[in-house]
């Protein structure tokens, strides 16, 4: 069982792990807390966010819309590699998924196949929203793609956790696809080799 980092402690490994972060207003203590408790937390989740442009995807994930308000998640990770960080604590990305799923996660397993939504992710998640189409089409840059895992890497690290507490969106929760166009097992990977002593 972890508690969430403080938004300090997170910036600082983000910024540790030779990442370029940018912070978006108050994202210190813009979050969705009120909604439910954040934490314990478990795992990182990987997403798409189905835009094009870093300022316009930016925005969105900040302020979300009026069917899913924002923030909809800790960080945004753009083409150019950066994050931006528009929250922290609760936030509105990973929505309900399998618990099954959960307990693989925890126990740091292969994960079976999600076919229930029956627990609540948000609480238990950290989520980065990656800058994509998500058709299939729309490259991942390098640098990008670098990003994503010492991003992930970096708060596994603090945790203690290893690569398979590392998951995608369409691993959690029935239904959805994201991310597209890498494989969350090339990601583990990729986590893996960064977080080798």
């Amino acid at each position: 069982m972890s508690a969430p980092m403080s938004a300090t402690r997170f910036i600082n490994a983000l910024r540790g792990a030779d990442l370029t972060v940018v912070e978006v207003g108050a994202w210190r203590t813009r979050n969705r807390n009120h909604k439910g408790p954040w934490g314990p937390v478990h795992g990182v989740m990987v997403h798409h966010t189905v835009t094009r442009g870093a300022a316009y995807t930016v925005a969105l994930c900040r302020d979300g819309s009026s069917a899913l308000p924002g923030p909809l998640c800790h960080g945004v990770i753009t083409k150019d590699g950066r994050i931006h960080l528009v929250g922290y604590g609760r936030t509105n990305h990973a929505g309900a998924g399998d618990s099954d799923v959960l307990a693989a996660v925890i126990a740091e397993k292969r994960l079976p196949p999600d076919n229930q939504a029956n627990v609540d992710g948000n609480r238990h998640f950290y989520g980065f929203e990656c800058e994509n189409l998500g058709n299939g089409e729309d490259p991942w840059p390098a640098v990008q793609l670098d990003a994503i895992a010492r991003a992930a890497a970096a708060v596994c690290r603090v945790h203690g956790w290893t690569a398979r507490s590392v998951i995608g969106h369409r691993e959690w929760q029935p239904g959805k696809i994201d991310p597209v166009g890498f494989t969350m097992d090339s990601m583990r990977e990729r986590v893996a080799e960064i977080l080798k002593p």
